[in-house]
């Protein structure tokens, strides 16, 4: 069994493994940070760290909006750093059976960053790599941001 943090960005259903995220937080109001890549919004600070947020929006490709004060952060991380997702609302925790996941590679074979896709109620929902979520480039713009700051 696999449990995955459903989370939701408009129509759009996303999940993260749950080993991956670590906690969700309120939205809160996030720094700028100059010189980091486009998807990033800026920082936050949780609890003393300065995580950078993502806004998976952007890789999407889904319109642009605001953080509104209903929107949660559901803070994460790679192999390389804790990053903070905005997301529209988080739905739950749900457990899914290994042999219910369609791959990546069965639906598109060469798709970037997505894991695989399972169905939920009729709904799709997309199973997100954080590990691949950020390109080399944008990875090291971001280091260099972050440095900088």
């Amino acid at each position: 069994m696999l449990d995955l943090v459903v989370f939701r960005l408009d129509d759009l259903r996303i999940a993260l493994h749950l080993r991956a995220v670590d906690r969700v937080v309120r939205a809160v109001y996030v720094t700028p940070l100059p010189k980091a890549p486009d998807i990033v919004l800026g920082v936050v600070n949780v609890q003393g760290r300065i995580i950078p947020v993502v806004d998976i929006r952007r890789r999407f490709r889904l319109p642009d909006r605001a953080i509104a004060l209903t929107d949660q952060l559901v803070i994460s991380h790679t192999m390389r750093r804790p990053v903070a997702l905005v997301a529209d609302a988080v739905m739950d925790v749900l457990k899914f059976a290994e042999q219910d996941i369609v791959g990546s590679d069965h639906i598109v074979p060469g798709i970037e960053r997505i894991d695989g896709v399972v169905k939920l109620e009729g709904e799709l929902i997309l199973i997100h790599d954080l590990d691949r979520f950020l390109s080399l480039e944008e990875e090291e713009s971001l280091q260099r941001a972050m440095e900088n700051a």
